[in-house]
């Protein structure tokens, strides 16, 4: 009787105890209370987990671990490819190169909205455009691509070419912002067609001064930047006591999620890793990088029945053979081909191999220095701060001070806008006390500047180390500038005591193109051009990168 007692005792107190929990449990989890300090707290805001949405034109690239460098083939001996364990963060990444048309799309923009018959703009929309000249050869006739490449409606879905490295990163951001305006509208925060009203170079939209300052976006028009969810002007409202309570007022932010991150060119470890897709290629020993093309295979040849002997990319496969014969054609093109003509790999990407050879972001260096990282590596960054005038706030970019780089041509392209805020390098302020960057420049951290140089005597005078033989990449040093009247001045280095081509100025692109041979289809080849050059063989595709989880779908822990 006594041990049925203590047991009923028992059972009721494991009730009391589950019953507890269970009410603890969910007060804990209630619908916006704070899960750090109890309090009540915007649900809206706390823990939404809104998605990334994809912008137009980009495919996910789930991220992960690969072999970055391997190559089975190094006939050019430039030993600029040894293997480096890296890792890449999920990102996205276009479908296909960018196109005539969608290039074209950006140059009728600039024509609207930057005249070019406007003193102050006139070297905009000129300084934009691809380079068609770069279709000549001298012993060859091609004034037919010369003159309609560009622009006939049978090229519009050619990838675009003569783009030089800096054209593509201005592309980017004309990309960004047109992609962030379509979607603050579509969210309405911003007048229902706002993008189409007739935006002038002073009142157009800039993701990061919107972000900073709103009332400063489109040139501080009110009638066009709206504030509320859905662009609701709320009115004032009684409250209980019969006061009337201001309705909040809000600007989009980075955190209503709708902001989507800058469209930009891939990190050279993004595209190989991207072009690879060994995801899809589980036959192959990924960590030892074995994979040759972007498919399977060790053969530039379909394998499959209803396609067997069709070519998989559009390449030069011999001397005067870039098409194949009349009839019989091998890739189906004697020049670059339309998007999509050549099925995508296992990512969903298109001619990640031929077609065109891509730009990347990166500087070009023979050694990928994966001692000092294999995260998301790239070579390149520079790091800028926004400009804060003598009255504390925000420098806003006038068309009294845009700024244009002058390209070795006597080019002048524009790298800031009006309605954009001005930059200006990190200084001690940003780096005092940091472990992982010291300084604005980053582009020679361990590898070219002088302290990298066998040649650097740390005990000698500074002056004694600034002698031009005695630094790590002694390549030419030429000067092309304009005058004050835009007279081109050409300042070219004749000095017999150069001995590379590799400077800070020279940008790595990847893959093969249509005037390549197979052996540059294979992902880790890696070759380097002047950043302010273009070819009619280098294109180039955009990326985002991804915020939030590495995939959408959980995997389960497995034993």
């Amino acid at each position: 009787m006594k041990v049925n007692k203590i047991m009923a005792f028992r059972l009721m107190l494991s009730m009391m105890l589950i019953v507890g929990f269970a009410s603890c449990s969910k007060k804990s989890n209630s619908k916006g209370s704070s899960r750090a300090t109890g309090w009540n707290v915007d649900s809206k805001k706390a823990g939404s987990n809104k998605k990334q949405e994809a912008g137009p034109g980009l495919v996910f690239v789930e991220g992960g671990t690969f072999t970055m460098g391997k190559v089975q083939d190094d006939v050019m001996h430039d030993w600029n490819n040894t293997p480096t364990q890296q890792h890449v963060q999920s990102f996205y990444m276009d479908e296909t190169e960018v196109t005539n048309f969608m290039y074209l799309e950006y140059l009728d923009w600039l024509k609207k909205v930057y005249p070019p018959t406007e003193e102050n703009y006139k070297d905009i929309y000129e300084g934009a455009s691809p380079d068609t000249l770069v279709w000549r050869n001298r012993l060859g006739y091609n004034e037919t691509m010369t003159n309609n490449y560009l622009r006939h409606p049978s090229y519009a879905d050619y990838p675009v070419v003569g783009v030089n490295w800096i054209q593509a990163v201005e592309f980017s951001d004309w990309r960004t912002q047109r992609v962030n305006e379509a979607l603050l509208e579509k969210n309405g925060y911003l007048k229902k067609n706002a993008k189409t009203l007739e935006v002038t170079a002073e009142s157009n939209f800039d993701t990061e001064t919107y972000l900073n300052s709103p009332t400063l976006a489109y040139g501080g028009n009110e009638e066009i930047v709206l504030k509320g969810k859905k662009g609701a002007r709320k009115t004032p409202k009684a409250g209980k006591d019969g006061k009337v309570v201001e309705a909040k007022n809000i600007y989009a932010q980075r955190s209503s999620g709708i902001i989507l991150p800058e469209y930009r060119l891939p990190t050279e470890a993004e595209w190989e890793y991207a072009a690879a897709a060994d995801v899809g290629q589980r036959e192959y020993n990924i960590y030892k990088g074995q994979k040759k093309y972007p498919w399977s295979g060790d053969y530039t040849r379909s394998g499959k029945r209803q396609s067997k002997g069709d070519q998989l990319a559009n390449f030069k496969q011999g001397n005067g053979d870039y098409g194949g014969i009349a009839g019989w054609s091998d890739d189906g093109a004697d020049i670059t081909d339309a998007v999509k003509k050549h099925p995508a790999n296992d990512f969903g990407l298109y001619d990640m191999a031929g077609n065109v050879a891509e730009w990347v972001q990166d500087v070009y260096r023979p050694i990928i220095d994966n001692e000092a990282n294999d995260f998301n590596y790239f070579r390149g960054n520079q790091y800028t701060k926004n400009k804060i005038g003598s009255d504390g706030k925000v420098e806003i970019v006038t068309k009294e001070t845009m700024n244009y780089k002058t390209l070795s041509n006597g080019k002048k392209v524009a790298t800031s806008f009006p309605g954009q805020i001005a930059q200006v390098p990190v200084d001690e302020n940003e780096t005092y006390l940091r472990t992982n960057f010291d300084k604005s420049d980053n582009v020679n951290y361990r590898d070219g500047d002088k302290q990298s140089s066998r040649y650097y005597d740390f005990g000698a005078s500074e002056s004694a180390n600034e002698k031009q033989d005695k630094i790590m990449y002694n390549s030419p040093k030429h000067n092309v500038t304009t005058d004050s009247l835009g007279k081109m001045v050409r300042k070219y280095d004749k000095s017999s005591k150069r001995t590379t081509l590799i400077n800070d100025e020279v940008r790595v692109y990847k893959g093969g193109s249509w005037r390549d041979r197979a052996y540059w289809l294979d992902p880790a080849q890696r070759r380097y051009f002047p950043q302010d050059m273009a070819t009619d063989y280098i294109g180039f595709r955009c990326a985002m990168s991804r915020v939030g989880p590495k995939a959408d779908k959980r995997r389960s822990a497995r034993n």
